[in-house]
Parts: structure tokens; sequence; C-alpha cells
């Protein structure tokens, strides 16, 4: 038998796909505006669905995007009505979901503290047929918001204050860009974990900018980098009996390593 042969293989490899493909269509955006960290903010919020879903005895996936979704609102809210900075409101996000997400989880009981790992750090042979309906959803939800805002999003993104004059409603637009990451981090929790999903948004862009001249290019390298890892992942991770989440993020990092390489030849040639 191959490994294509095993029902959770296949299931964990459409799933890598959906990630792989989704998470750096929005990580291009917050690279451009300078908001690296948000992915790990929204992870923290996320950790906090998780629990109350441990919590209520509610599915995880669709209990993480509705407090995902919701925590994604208020930081845009904060941002815009508070005299803090955004890399404060960032932090107390931060603190306030690890913190609500160990909380609920510790009421709900010990069997649900070890099930937490699953979501920290991705279990992607555990995801099931229902997990894999959530993810297809909400992914094909991220898409067409790119394809309708796309244009609006990259303005904000590129020079807010130009989109504002252009007359783009661009706190709106922020939020979107801002929810939309944190469904994101919602598809990728079970493929490689709330603490680790970020980097998939992030690394696969940083590694197309090396190469790239322009943002349309960045994000198509980036989403081929980000599949091509998240497939390549998870079916090294079977063949080396290693965790996915962190054998995937390892090769991202190989291919900005790479990127970086050939970035640097071409620049001395």
């Amino acid at each position: 038998m191959t490994w294509l042969d095993y029902d959770f293989m296949r299931r964990a490899l459409l799933a890598a796909f959906i990630i792989g493909l989704v998470a750096p269509a929005i990580g291009v955006f917050l690279v451009q505006r300078r908001l690296a960290l948000l992915g790990d903010g929204m992870g923290h919020v996320a950790l906090t669905g998780v629990g109350l879903a441990f919590l209520t005895g509610t599915a995880p996936v669709p209990t993480a995007l509705a407090v995902a979704v919701l925590g994604a609102i208020g930081i845009e809210v904060l941002r815009a009505r508070s005299r803090s900075a955004g890399d404060v409101i960032l932090a107390l996000v931060f603190y306030g979901g690890i913190a609500g997400g160990v909380l609920l989880t510790y009421l709900a009981g010990n069997r649900a503290a070890s099930s937490l790992n699953q979501y920290l750090f991705g279990a992607i042979t555990t995801v099931s047929g229902g997990d894999l309906v959530w993810l297809a959803v909400a992914a094909a939800g991220v898409l067409i918001v790119l394809t309708i805002f796309g244009r609006e999003m990259f303005a904000v993104s590129f020079d807010a204050e130009v989109a504002h004059t252009q007359g783009i409603p661009t706190q709106f637009i922020s939020t979107l860009i801002t929810v939309l990451a944190a469904v994101t981090v919602v598809i990728g929790m079970r493929t490689v974990g709330l603490l680790l999903v970020s980097a998939v948004m992030i690394v696969p862009i940083a590694a197309a900018q090396q190469v790239s001249k322009s943002f349309r290019a960045t994000g198509l390298l980036g989403a081929g980098i980000g599949v091509a890892c998240a497939v390549g992942g998870v079916i090294l991770s079977y063949y080396v009996d290693a965790p996915s989440g962190a054998t995937i993020v390892l090769l991202t990092l190989a291919c900005f390593l790479v990127a970086l390489g050939l970035s640097s030849v071409r620049r001395s040639s």
C-alpha cells in the first residue's frame, strides 16, 4: 500500500492544499501593510474559540471561526478608536486570547487539555470529513471575497491615505483584511497549528518577494510556494514520521533561503 491508499492521508493532502493556497493569498496583504504578526494574534484569539468549544461541547472549527472573526472586528474597532498604538492593541489581543484559551480549556477538564496540542501544533492526519467541509467552505469564502475586493484591498495595503482620497472605504477594507486573516488562521489550525499557521501566511510571501517584481507576481508565486510546501510537508512528514506542521514550516523557510540566495546571485551578476 502507498500513502495515497489511506483515507486520512487523502484528507490531509486536501487540507494542506487548501491552507497552502489560501494562507499566502492573505499573507501578501499583511506583509504589504507590515502586519506580519497579525496572524499570530488571530491564532491566539482562535485558541479562545477552541477552549470555548471544549467547554461547551461544540465543534472546535466553527466555534473558533466565530470567535476569531469577532476578535478581528474587535481589533479594528480598537485600532480606530483607541489612542494606543497598533502594536499595543495586537499585544493585548495576544495575551488575552491565549489566556482565555488556556483558562477555558482548563475548565473543560483533563481530556480537553490533552487535545489542545492538536490545535496548537496541528494534527493534520486527524482531520475528519466534517472538518474538511468547514475548511473548504471557509476557503471558498475567502477566495470569493478576494476576487470581489482584491483591488480595494491592494489600494488600502499600498497606501491607505491615497485609497481614502479615491473614495475607497478604508476602514471597511482594513476590517475585511483582518477578518480574512482570522478565517485563514482557523483554516490552518488543524494543518499546521495555531502557533505555526502564521508562518505559512508570511514566509512564502517573503520568499516570493526575493525574486518577483510586482505585487501580483509575489502573491501568485507565494501561493505556489505555499501549496508546494504544504503538500510536500505532509508527504515528507509521513515518511520520516515527523509532525506535519513543523515540517511544512521548515520547508517554507528552506524556500526562503533558496530565494534569498537566488536574489543575491542575481544582484551580484
